[in-house]
C-alpha cells in the first residue's frame, strides 16, 4: 500500500507545515511585487519608446516629420531589358499644390535619393529625366518605407496618387494605450502583493495577482514570478483574516 511518504519525507505534513507559516505568504507576497513590478517597468519602457519604435519605421509622428527615400529604375521593354537603376533623375519636392519647397536631389549610381525630416503632409514628388515622362508622385511622407518610381522614355507628364488613407496615428494611439494598460494591470499586481504581504482579503489578493499577470513583464519571467507566488498564496489562504472579501 503506498502513502504520501518518499525518501523519509511525509509530503502531507511538509506541505501542511509550510501553509501555516507566515514566512511562505511572505515569500508569495513578494514574488508576487516583483514579477507585477516587472510588469510596471516593461509598461514604462513601452510609454517612453519613441512612435518611430514602436512602429519600425522612419516617422517621427510627435514632430510629425519624416525622412523620405526611394529609387528610381527604368521600366521593363519586353522581357530583356528594363528595371534597371536610373541614375541622374531630377527630383523635386512640391506642396499638394504644386508649390515649390526650394529642396530637389539628383538620383544617385544606384537610383537611390533621400529628402531628410519633410513635414508629415499631402505632398508631391517630381520627376524628370531627357528624353523620359516627367513623374508626378502624390504621397504622404512616412506612409511608405521606400519609394520605388518608373522612369518610362516619351514626353508629357504621368500622375501616380500614392496618398492613400494611413493609420499610423492610429497605429501610436493604439501602442499607447496597451502600454498605460500593461502599467494600471501591473500595479494592480503590485497591490495584489501587498495585499497577500498584510493577509488581509485572499479574494482581492487572488484577482489583483491575477491582473498583474497580464503586464507581461520580462516576457514570461514576471508571469512565472506572480503565478509562483499565487500558488504559495493560495497554499496560505487560511491565514487571510477574510477569504471571501
Amino acid at each position: 500500500m503506498e502513502d504520501n511518504t518518499s525518501a523519509g519525507i511525509d509530503f502531507d505534513y511538509f506541505m501542511e507545515d509550510m501553509s501555516e507559516e507566515r514566512s511562505t505568504r511572505v515569500a508569495g507576497a513578494i514574488m508576487i511585487i516583483i514579477g507585477s513590478l516587472l510588469g510596471v517597468q516593461f509598461g514604462i519602457l513601452q510609454i517612453s519608446g519613441t512612435p518611430d519604435e514602436i512602429l519600425s519605421g522612419s516617422l517621427d509622428f510627435s514632430e510629425r516629420y519624416s525622412d523620405v527615400n526611394g529609387i528610381t529604375i527604368s521600366s521593363l521593354e519586353g522581357n530583356s531589358s528594363g528595371g534597371d537603376p536610373v541614375e541622374g533623375v531630377k527630383i523635386r519636392l512640391l506642396s499638394e499644390e504644386g508649390a515649390s519647397t526650394g529642396r530637389e536631389t539628383t538620383s544617385d549610381s544606384n537610383g537611390r535619393f533621400s529628402f531628410d525630416s519633410v513635414i508629415r503632409r499631402t505632398s508631391i514628388l517630381e520627376f524628370t529625366h531627357p528624353g523620359n515622362v516627367t513623374m508626378m508622385v502624390i504621397f504622404v511622407p512616412g506612409d511608405n518605407a521606400d519609394l520605388a518610381v518608373t522612369i518610362s522614355p516619351g514626353e508629357g507628364e504621368e500622375q501616380v496618387d500614392l496618398s492613400g488613407e494611413s493609420f499610423l496615428a492610429e497605429s501610436v494611439s493604439i501602442a499607447t494605450a496597451i502600454a498605460f494598460l500593461t502599467v494600471l494591470v501591473g500595479l494592480a499586481g503590485v497591490y495584489g502583493g501587498v495585499e497577500a504581504y498584510r493577509g488581509d482579503s485572499y479574494r482581492r489578493t487572488w484577482w489583483l495577482g491575477f491582473l498583474g499577470l497580464w503586464s507581461r513583464g520580462m516576457i514570461f519571467i514576471g508571469p512565472l514570478l506572480i503565478l509562483v507566488g499565487m500558488g504559495l498564496v493560495t497554499l496560505c489562504r487560511d491565514q487571510f483574516s477574510s477569504e471571501n472579501s
